[in-house]
């Protein structure tokens, strides 16, 4: 089964973002913004940045480099040069963002395409990105907004109060920091996210992960969930295929899990790179016993795109395989995403075994949790609901 809305080879990337049932296609960089969002924004889109921010993450070294202290590259950055996202920039011997209130998408989603299942499902969440990336993934969806710097794309003067009341006027329920890596541009986030929970909005991200602890510490209080892509589950994986390194994906995880916020995991399976079923179980184990079975886990399908255009689809059966072993393993709440109308998108009580939530694409039909509980048996269902 194929799900019409996710991209084949040599679909353009306004294809790519499109948002399948429930959902619309935006083009995020050439200058729009989605219908919903015009608004944000009465200035046009242009390159470049429109403000900076010094980082509080860095610290000096000699001859006036700095090291970021942000993620766990700690990238050395010369006078005048950025670090590997590309977006923080070595001035004088201070670091700064160059991201700060300069957003290149900005847009109203079902908070299923984060995806968040069990979070206030059917509800709208205000979606916002900059460029970069501390990481440098070969199968990047959002490869030309994420892995690129902030003149090469088009964004918008938005400073942070301009999200927020963007936010409320759309009716949105949440603000989601997600789509390029929410991590670099860490000092826009966390001002949105002050002024989101004083206006009773929910913060939301979806994320890589790689994020050093103290940064990570000090924003976990403003979250209410998370959506962790845990790409894979073998070191050599992270950093041949994503530029990065596993261990501090999975410390990130367990922190995020002890500070209370709400964990849900988004795990793609790419055919030949990670779906060697056994790697699959020892990750489903590690979730159950180090998070625990409540912890939702989606496999995502994977579509040939970016650098890994060569390589086919996901077929269905290999998702249908990473659900049972996850199952297997303990996991409660396991989902299959990308491919519409599959029953791997619904929610079935582990208490009752009946359905709780039904999903047609990020279209919820029906939705039978109340108040954080099962309609049927009562079994308490973890998440953020009503």
């Amino acid at each position: 089964m194929r799900d019409p809305c996710h991209p084949k080879q040599g679909l353009s990337r306004r294809d790519l973002l499109c948002a399948g049932a429930g959902g619309g296609c935006v083009l995020a960089l050439g200058g729009l913004l989605g219908s919903s969002s015009r608004s944000a924004g009465a200035q046009t889109a242009k390159k470049g940045w429109v403000r900076t921010r010094r980082s509080p993450w860095f610290s000096r070294l000699e001859e006036g480099h700095v090291r970021c202290e942000l993620c766990p590259r700690h990238c050395r950055v010369a006078p005048g040069r950025r670090g590997v996202c590309r977006v923080r920039e070595n001035r004088n011997g201070a670091l700064y963002s160059l991201v700060y209130g300069n957003p290149s998408m900005v847009q109203v989603d079902p908070v299923e395409r984060k995806p968040f299942f069990h979070v206030h499902p059917g509800s709208r969440t205000l979606s916002v990105s900059t460029a970069g990336c501390n990481m440098s993934c070969k199968f990047c969806e959002v490869w030309d907004m994420a892995l690129v710097g902030p003149e090469d794309v088009h964004a918008h003067d938005l400073p942070p109060e301009a999200v927020v009341a963007h936010a409320r006027a759309s009716g949105a329920r949440s603000i989601s920091y997600t789509f390029g890596e929410p991590v670099v541009f860490y000092e826009y986030m966390d001002a949105v996210a002050s002024l989101a929970r004083k206006a009773g909005l929910m913060n939301l991200v979806q994320t890589n992960g790689y994020i050093a602890p103290e940064p990570l510490g000090a924003l976990c209080g403003k979250l209410d969930a998370a959506n962790i892509d845990l790409k894979g589950f073998d070191p050599a994986f992270y950093r041949e295929v994503c530029g990065g390194e596993l261990e501090p994906v999975m410390e990130t995880l367990k922190r995020l899990k002890a500070e209370g916020v709400h964990v849900e995991i988004t795990r793609i399976v790419i055919p030949t790179l990670n779906d060697d079923p056994e790697e699959i179980r020892r990750m489903a184990r590690w979730i159950a016993r180090e998070l625990g079975p409540g912890v939702p886990v989606h496999f995502s399908r994977f579509y040939p795109l970016y650098k890994l255009a060569n390589l086919p689809a996901t077929p269905v059966r290999t998702l249908n395989s990473a659900r049972t072993i996850a199952r297997e393993e303990g996991l409660q709440y396991v989902y299959i995403t990308r491919a519409t109308g599959h029953e791997g998108q619904n929610t079935f009580c582990p208490g009752c075994g009946k359905t709780i939530i039904q999903r047609t694409g990020f279209v919820v039909e029906q939705n039978l949790v109340k108040a954080g509980r099962c309609g049927h048996c009562g079994n308490a269902v973890p998440g953020r609901w009503d």
